[in-house]
């Protein structure tokens, strides 16, 4: 039986969309898997972030300069202007993960969500540049690049990690699987998985809201990219002007087709017409189609208003949301207790670095020891989810500087090894009522064994104590030489101490940059 040419024709395309999403997704998680590998250029890595032309505006916009490559966002933008949202329909990686994630069923159709939700997207759109311009990136948290690479850091891999290792030590109870399984061992831990087991906090919350946005999908197709991703927002505004648009020719029979098919439903009507600003040009419809009534055809025409597009009122409220949001994250803002462990990334200085981190989580996959963690109160809302080190959980490494090399926008400045291991993140503190050798007569000297510095930041003490029973023994207790303690926090991660550590580090102030480097 022959084929027909318009099947085949359709055919070829929908194999290729395919294929274009696989390279794309495989090309994300490869870069993504890149970024924990030490000694490897860092600039390819953070190519996924400097095409995406919201996270270029705002982080730009916040921090008052261009990120550096954010010219490379041109791309994405002309792409647009041609082909519309494209980027959604073939590249996003959080659009194709919801496709292949999606549990809704096979004919759920575009009247499942009311298209006044639409406008839901523009107004977080108008609130994130809003808070941009003053000063604020936290609502790049759903920019979905942002999104997606802090839930493969922070949730994610932990997790894959974790059941690798589970699956492992129940199979390795296997005698013949044992040297297979050695060999994977081998082969992940060195490059895909991390060596150790990570764990980071606000998992739950990052795992959770990943899976509500999976979740959605139950209610209508693609209800992320439709009704509130930003980034979406965006690409949307430009595709009113893109070149190639949808349209319907007078072979149109009426049956339906492409509606039912239609991820994002924005095909409607009874001329069965679509709105280029929701169109992701999927090529779903033109696929299904059995009397090729569909073209993706050259127009210069300026696609027209629908109702949810973005009016006055959605500009007044997103502005009015976005300046509220900001007073709101000021008056949170954490001093006291709080902000005596708030211990950012070498090189990185409060405030200002809030004006330029856009809580991406790329510092926290690349640290080697998990030390660099999202933040919780520390620095108030406006920090939610920016890196901080925690060193009872990690360490800064001696001989790492890779979370200066990955900040897709210099947040973290790129510190020479050199100077990095001369910067000073806090301060180590003994508390005496706690330290084993200041207690009792316990010996101990694990912070001065494991402090990296050359000249030893920490000393110990000869003394000679009391026992209870009237002998004496001596004792070495640690003291700090604060003048050469840069804050690694090696010493607490390291102390036996059960519970809070022994030996702290603490933030030593709001202290510019000279006054933060040994000499």
């Amino acid at each position: 039986m022959p084929v027909n040419p318009r099947a085949r024709r359709w055919s070829a395309w929908r194999w290729a969309r395919l294929g274009v999403r696989g390279l794309a997704l495989a090309v994300y998680l490869v870069l993504f898997v890149l970024v924990a590998r030490r000694g490897l250029a860092a600039a390819p890595l953070r190519l996924p972030f400097l095409v995406d032309p919201l996270f270029v505006a705002a982080a730009s916009l916040s921090a008052r300069h261009l990120v550096a490559g954010g010219l490379l966002a041109l791309i994405v933008i002309a792409l647009t202007l041609v082909f519309g949202r494209a980027w959604c329909g073939w590249l996003c990686p959080v659009g194709i993960t919801l496709d292949l994630l999606s549990i809704r069923p096979k004919r759920t159709g575009p009247r499942t969500l009311p298209d006044r939700l639409r406008w839901l997207k523009h107004f977080v759109l108008i609130s994130l540049l809003t808070m941009a311009v003053l000063g604020s990136t936290l609502l790049l948290i759903l920019d979905p690049l942002v999104l997606a690479t802090r839930t493969l850091a922070v949730a994610v891999w932990p997790a894959l990690s974790a059941a690798f290792t589970a699956s492992e030590s129940f199979l390795y109870r296997v005698p013949f699987l044992q040297g297979p399984l050695v060999q994977l061992e081998t082969t992940l831990r060195s490059g895909v998985l991390p060596d150790f087991q990570p764990f980071y906090r606000l998992n739950l919350v990052v795992g959770l809201f990943a899976i509500g946005i999976v979740a959605l999908e139950g209610i209508g197709s693609r209800f992320w990219c439709r009704s509130l991703c930003p980034l979406g927002a965006l690409l949307a505004l430009e595709s009113k002007l893109a070149l190639f648009k949808r349209r319907t020719n007078s072979h149109c029979t009426q049956c339906g087709r492409c509606e039912r098919v239609c991820p994002t439903g924005t095909i409607a009507g009874k001329s069965f017409a679509s709105d280029p600003s929701e169109c992701i040009m999927c090529l779903e419809c033109a696929r299904v189609c059995p009397v090729d009534a569909i073209e993706f055809a050259p127009s210069l025409q300026p696609a027209g208003r629908r109702a949810y597009d973005a009016g006055r009122r959605e500009l007044i409220g997103g502005l009015l949301g976005g300046a509220a949001l900001v007073s709101l994250l000021g008056a949170s803002e954490k001093s006291g207790d709080q902000a005596n462990f708030l211990l950012r990334p070498p090189g990185a200085l409060d405030p200002g670095f809030l004006e330029a981190c856009t809580h991406c989580g790329e510092c926290m996959r690349a640290c080697p020891t998990s030390g660099l963690q999202p933040a919780l109160w520390e620095a108030g809302l406006n920090g939610l989810f920016s890196p901080v080190l925690v060193p009872r959980l990690g360490y800064c490494d001696y001989s790492c500087n890779r979370c200066g090399q990955v900040c897709p926008t210099g947040a973290i400045p790129l510190l020479a090894l050199a100077e990095k291991r001369r910067w000073v993140i806090g301060k180590a503190f003994i508390d005496m009522q706690r330290c084993l050798p200041w207690t009792g007569d316990s010996p101990c000297s694990v912070c001065e064994e494991m402090c990296p510095r050359p000249e030893k930041a920490i000393y110990l003490e000869e003394v000679t104590v009391q026992r209870p029973d009237g002998s004496s023994m001596q004792l070495r207790r640690p003291h700090v030489r604060r003048e050469l303690c840069i804050g690694c926090g090696i010493c607490e991660a390291k102390c036996p101490v059960k519970g809070a550590a022994a030996i702290r580090v603490y933030n030593v102030g709001d202290e510019r940059a000279m006054e933060r480097v040994l000499s």
